[in-house]
């Protein structure tokens, strides 16, 4: 399973490398961009951190976390001027 696991993690990678490159994509590769490390991100807490078998207050402290961050990163992306 874990060979799965380093397969898809590769590929999602690969598409997160190639999308720069591919200028029909220029109005939306910032979105794309984040949705793609969403995926790599949900996959590796899933199947890596093993959260589901640790106490509730655990999973929430991390999901609040995780939560609080994303508006922050769209500011700092708004800050930036990225989209």
């Amino acid at each position: 399973m874990y060979w799965g696991i380093a397969l898809f993690l590769g590929v999602v990678t690969a598409v997160e490398v190639a999308v720069p490159y591919i200028e029909a994509l220029d109005p939306v590769r910032v979105p794309l961009l984040i949705v793609l490390a969403i995926i790599k991100f949900g996959t590796v807490v899933a199947f890596f951190m093993h959260l589901r078998y640790d106490k509730k207050l655990y999973r929430t402290l991390f999901l609040f976390g995780v939560i609080g961050v994303i508006p922050l990163f769209v500011v700092v992306l708004l800050t930036m001027h990225a989209f």
